[in-house]
């Protein structure tokens, strides 16, 4: 095997790739992975959402936004419809008509306009028509807006048996209630 720079990136070195040689079996090199295996101790491994929400409030506020932006974003994607249905609600609920207009054009809007928003859920029959990524513009306004609106969330998804299973929605629950709670200590 050959270790090749990637030179998609200028010439940096972001990561390495493996690619096989053509040559005979006796010029191939030896791989030392039994005596480096015997020599290296175990590593604990963390769980992944522990990782996550160490990552999350080690990072500074504006990373903090957008890793929260596309935690929900996962959220979203692993949801069922009707879960679905009352996160956009509940995201929806602090914007005026004009933000919704501007959002993700204006399909957050149109579903306030056909009259199916409750202000808790919108019909199911249009959570086809909302992509991730339009769900992704959604909370991006929204943190702007309200925080609170944000870490209400976890009421949403706590409430949910389908959802308290998942282990995305264990990790966003985790870090939204760590933040309202840091939000709160702040307040004080």
């Amino acid at each position: 095997y050959v270790w090749r720079r990637n030179a998609a990136h200028d010439g940096a070195i972001l990561f390495l790739m493996r690619t096989p040689m053509n040559l005979p079996p006796s010029l191939q090199p030896k791989s030392c992975a039994s005596k480096r295996s015997a020599l290296e101790l175990p590593k604990p491994e963390l769980p992944s959402a522990q990782l996550v929400v160490e990552v999350f409030e080690s990072s500074p506020p504006a990373v903090q936004e957008q890793m929260l932006t596309h935690l929900i974003g996962r959220v979203y994607e692993a949801a069922p419809p009707l879960v679905r249905s009352r996160l956009i609600g509940h995201l929806m609920q602090p914007l005026g008509l004009l933000s919704l207009l501007a959002l993700a054009n204006g399909i957050f809007a149109k579903i306030r306009f056909q009259g199916g928003w409750t202000g808790n859920a919108i019909p199911l029959n249009e959570v086809d028509n909302v992509s991730t990524r339009d769900v992704i513009a959604l909370v991006d306004f929204v943190q702007q807006v309200s925080g609170d609106a944000v870490n209400g969330l976890a009421q949403v998804l706590a409430t949910s048996p389908t959802m308290s299973g998942t282990a995305v929605a264990a990790v966003l629950v985790t870090v939204l209630m760590k933040r309202a709670r840091q939000r709160r200590s702040t307040d004080i």
